[in-house]
């Protein structure tokens, strides 16, 4: 496979459920349940770039603004698949607690489980 092809998907989505300045919530991976604001979303790639979310460290050359070149830290860019808008997230978080609530004034049915039976 071609190397110009490996972060290019086929189909870009028209449109996202999450879009600049929104406040997100990351649901899977290294950074789970970080929070930030959306940066910029790379539709041709399905991905996001979120504040102070998924840091990687970047090689830069020798600049007029750099002179010095040398290693920066920048955002990384995250599936979109992988981020949840944080007001959703944390009412569907609310919504479990209180559930979770009730489901605890029920005596929870738990049996005590026997040892295997050996030969004797």
């Amino acid at each position: 496979m071609a190397l110009y092809r490996v972060n290019k998907a086929r189909f870009p989505q028209r449109k996202f459920h999450v879009k600049k300045n929104d406040e997100v919530v990351v649901l899977s991976g290294t950074q789970q349940g970080k929070r930030g604001k959306v940066l910029q979303v790379l539709r041709d790639r399905n991905r996001v770039i979120v504040e102070g979310v998924n840091l990687i460290k970047k090689a830069v050359r020798k600049t007029q603004e750099q002179p010095q070149g040398g290693i920066i830290e920048r955002e990384g860019a995250l599936h979109i698949s992988k981020i949840m808008l944080a007001a959703d997230y944390d009412s569907r978080k609310s919504a479990a607690v209180k559930s979770g609530d009730a489901a605890e004034a029920k005596p929870a049915d738990k049996r005590e489980k026997s040892a295997p039976k050996g030969k004797s």
